[in-house]
Protein backbone atom coordinates (compact mmCIF):
# COMPACT_ATOMS: atom_id res chain seq x y z
CA UNK A 1 0.00 0.00 0.00
CA UNK A 2 3.06 2.22 -0.24
CA UNK A 3 1.78 3.79 -3.47
CA UNK A 4 -1.54 4.94 -1.90
CA UNK A 5 -1.48 8.71 -1.46
CA UNK A 6 -3.45 9.65 1.65
CA UNK A 7 -4.32 13.34 1.64
CA UNK A 8 -6.25 13.47 4.91
CA UNK A 9 -7.35 10.98 7.54
CA UNK A 10 -9.15 11.16 10.87
CA UNK A 11 -11.38 8.82 12.88
CA UNK A 12 -14.33 9.35 10.53
CA UNK A 13 -13.03 9.78 6.97
CA UNK A 14 -10.07 9.10 4.75
CA UNK A 15 -9.29 11.18 1.65
CA UNK A 16 -7.06 9.60 -1.00
CA UNK A 17 -5.86 10.19 -4.53
CA UNK A 18 -7.28 7.84 -7.16
CA UNK A 19 -5.02 7.29 -10.13
CA UNK A 20 -6.61 7.02 -13.60
CA UNK A 21 -7.73 3.58 -14.81
CA UNK A 22 -8.38 2.17 -11.34
CA UNK A 23 -12.05 1.37 -10.62
CA UNK A 24 -13.63 3.00 -7.57
CA UNK A 25 -15.12 -0.34 -6.52
CA UNK A 26 -14.85 -3.93 -7.71
CA UNK A 27 -16.25 -4.78 -11.12
CA UNK A 28 -16.42 -7.74 -13.48
CA UNK A 29 -12.79 -7.25 -14.60
CA UNK A 30 -11.50 -8.29 -11.18
CA UNK A 31 -8.90 -5.48 -11.33
CA UNK A 32 -7.78 -4.07 -7.98
CA UNK A 33 -10.06 -1.20 -6.97
CA UNK A 34 -9.84 1.80 -4.63
CA UNK A 35 -12.26 0.41 -2.04
CA UNK A 36 -10.12 -2.72 -1.67
CA UNK A 37 -6.85 -0.74 -1.67
CA UNK A 38 -8.02 1.64 1.07
CA UNK A 39 -9.48 -1.20 3.17
CA UNK A 40 -6.15 -3.01 2.99
CA UNK A 41 -4.29 0.18 3.92
CA UNK A 42 -6.47 0.63 7.04
CA UNK A 43 -6.16 -3.05 7.97
CA UNK A 44 -2.35 -2.90 7.78
CA UNK A 45 -1.89 0.56 9.34
CA UNK A 46 -4.06 -0.17 12.37
CA UNK A 47 -3.34 -3.91 12.56
CA UNK A 48 -7.09 -4.68 12.38
CA UNK A 49 -8.31 -8.23 12.58
CA UNK A 50 -11.26 -9.37 10.45
CA UNK A 51 -13.22 -7.15 8.09
CA UNK A 52 -12.63 -3.41 7.84
CA UNK A 53 -15.66 -1.13 7.44
CA UNK A 54 -15.23 1.44 4.68
CA UNK A 55 -18.13 3.37 3.16
CA UNK A 56 -18.01 4.29 -0.52
CA UNK A 57 -19.48 7.79 -0.51
CA UNK A 58 -19.04 8.60 -4.21
CA UNK A 59 -17.37 7.15 -7.27
CA UNK A 60 -15.09 8.43 -9.99
CA UNK A 61 -15.23 6.85 -13.43
CA UNK A 62 -12.45 4.37 -14.11
CA UNK A 63 -10.51 6.56 -16.60
CA UNK A 64 -10.65 9.56 -14.24
CA UNK A 65 -8.03 10.39 -11.64
CA UNK A 66 -8.79 12.58 -8.66
CA UNK A 67 -9.64 12.82 -4.99
CA UNK A 68 -11.96 10.31 -3.30
CA UNK A 69 -13.47 10.47 0.16
CA UNK A 70 -14.30 7.26 2.04
CA UNK A 71 -16.19 6.96 5.33
CA UNK A 72 -14.50 5.00 8.10
CA UNK A 73 -17.70 4.73 10.15
CA UNK A 74 -21.33 4.04 9.25
CA UNK A 75 -22.35 7.37 10.84
CA UNK A 76 -19.91 9.27 8.63
CA UNK A 77 -21.12 7.31 5.59
CA UNK A 78 -24.72 8.25 6.35
CA UNK A 79 -23.92 11.93 6.80
CA UNK A 80 -21.72 12.17 3.72
CA UNK A 81 -24.25 10.27 1.59
CA UNK A 82 -26.92 12.73 2.71
CA UNK A 83 -24.66 15.60 1.63
CA UNK A 84 -24.24 13.97 -1.80
CA UNK A 85 -28.03 13.53 -2.13
CA UNK A 86 -28.68 17.14 -1.10
CA UNK A 87 -25.96 18.41 -3.46
CA UNK A 88 -23.96 19.92 -0.60
CA UNK A 89 -21.07 17.62 -1.47
CA UNK A 90 -19.82 18.74 -4.90
CA UNK A 91 -17.39 17.33 -7.42
CA UNK A 92 -15.36 19.52 -9.74
CA UNK A 93 -13.63 18.23 -12.85
CA UNK A 94 -10.61 19.65 -14.61
CA UNK A 95 -9.77 18.37 -18.07
CA UNK A 96 -6.25 18.60 -19.43
CA UNK A 97 -6.18 18.53 -23.22
CA UNK A 98 -3.47 18.59 -25.81
CA UNK A 99 -4.03 20.20 -29.19
CA UNK A 100 -6.45 22.69 -30.64
CA UNK A 101 -10.21 22.47 -30.21
CA UNK A 102 -11.80 23.69 -33.44
CA UNK A 103 -15.28 24.43 -32.14
CA UNK A 104 -15.94 27.34 -29.77
CA UNK A 105 -18.03 25.16 -27.48
CA UNK A 106 -17.46 21.47 -26.86
CA UNK A 107 -19.16 19.02 -24.50
CA UNK A 108 -17.26 15.95 -23.47
CA UNK A 109 -19.50 13.17 -22.23
CA UNK A 110 -17.04 10.30 -21.94
CA UNK A 111 -13.30 10.05 -21.90
CA UNK A 112 -11.61 6.89 -23.06
CA UNK A 113 -7.89 6.52 -22.59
Amino acid sequence: MANLKVIYEDNHIIVVEKKPNIPSQSDKTGDIDMLTIVKQYIKEKYNKQGNVYLGLVHRLDRPVGGIMIFAKTSKAASRLSEQVRNKIFKKKYLAVVDGKIEQKKRNVRRLFI
